[in-house]
């Protein structure tokens, strides 16, 4: 009985030494219905609150509450913090990341959950990116499932259809991917995109459903083409000195947590998609799916000029390992 209540009193005591608060920021509202890193924030500080038994609890901010992309990111890197960042909070500190956001890299979700789970890129992407920034890379967010092509002008299903139109980019290689189409790109903020759009700044832009509705951009835009673009993602960051200081159990626990909060949240995000297509098209958008001719066509036109883009930026090693690790995961996808 001794030995008993000395071993209960050692786990009470090892758990009230643990017992920490962390923040957790990310973009966006805090509207589960309509935000999916908010969603997924949610269900990833339950199961990590619940598999600590409370040890371990999480404190939400959303809507970049604690900074703009990089503040955070240097958060993260240098004290306690949990984020959840995009391509651009990632570009700073690890431009890698880019080599695995090529246009049309993948055909389907499966592919694109392999290559971010098992592939050999994202393996060499998540030690290099400890290595460098001290900070853990988890997961890579499901956030709106594939980006596709909007715009107020003609539908686009050919490279050749985007000749002469202006579009919002989001960044560099987005301005690289259409003037590789013999559009022009101009980067706009977020939350100017609508005025852009509705005021001819810009033609169109590349988001997935999701944005496009939280932005209620179908009122500004008349054709969009689902072309399968980029896959839409964001990156799960927690600061390595905060999480090597836990118990190896605990560490567990947020490792597995914050996998089955993405996998929770692919499944809704991807039973949403035509969900969300079909209010778009209902807004009075017309909606084009790309045939496999078509699809060719813009992924030859489209990647060489994101590749040659990267190329100035990162080593080449990173860019032909995502290639080959893409081509892996296309083969995973189809089963063969």
């Amino acid at each position: 009985m001794a030995a008993t209540t000395l071993a209960t009193a050692l786990t009470v005591n090892v758990a009230a030494a643990e017992s920490t608060t962390i923040n957790m920021s990310y973009n966006g509202p805090p509207e589960v219905e309509k935000n999916a890193v908010h969603r997924f924030a949610s269900n990833f500080k339950k199961l990590v609150e619940l598999r600590t038994t409370g040890a371990i609890e999480i404190k939400l901010y959303p809507n970049s509450e604690l900074g703009k992309e990089s503040d955070r990111m240097e958060q993260v890197m240098t004290g306690p913090m949990i984020n959840v960042a995009s391509l651009a909070g990632m570009q700073s500190v690890f431009p890698e990341i880019f080599a695995g956001n090529a246009p049309f890299m993948f055909e389907d979700f499966k592919s694109a959950h392999w290559f971010y789970e098992d592939s050999e890129y994202w393996q060499e992407a998540t030690d290099a990116f400890h290595e460098r920034t001290g900070a853990y890379l988890l997961e890579a967010v499901e956030e709106g499932g594939f980006l596709a092509f909007t715009n107020s002008e003609r539908p686009i299903r050919s490279p050749e259809d985007f000749e002469g139109l202006k579009f919002r980019a989001m960044d560099e290689s987005q301005v690289a991917l259409y003037e590789a189409f013999g559009a022009s790109g101009t980067p706009v903020p977020w939350t100017e995109v609508y005025t852009a759009l509705k005021t001819g700044v810009a033609d169109g832009q590349m988001n997935p459903p999701m944005y496009i509705l939280i932005g209620s951009l179908q009122e500004v835009q008349d054709y969009m083409t689902m072309a399968n673009i980029q896959y839409s993602m964001q990156f799960l960051v927690i600061n390595g000195a905060w999480m090597d200081g836990l118990a190896e159990a605990h560490q567990d626990a947020i490792r597995q947590a914050a996998h089955d909060a993405n996998v929770i949240n692919r499944i809704w995000v991807e039973a949403k998609v035509q969900e969300r297509v079909n209010t778009i098209k209902d807004a009075g958008v017309e909606v084009y799916y790309p045939n496999e001719e078509e699809m060719a066509a813009f992924r030859e036109h489209g990647q060489p000029a994101y590749m040659e883009w990267l190329a100035g930026k990162i080593d080449q090693k990173w860019i032909d390992l995502a290639k080959d690790s893409a081509n892996e995961a296309a083969r995973m996808g189809d089963g063969s």
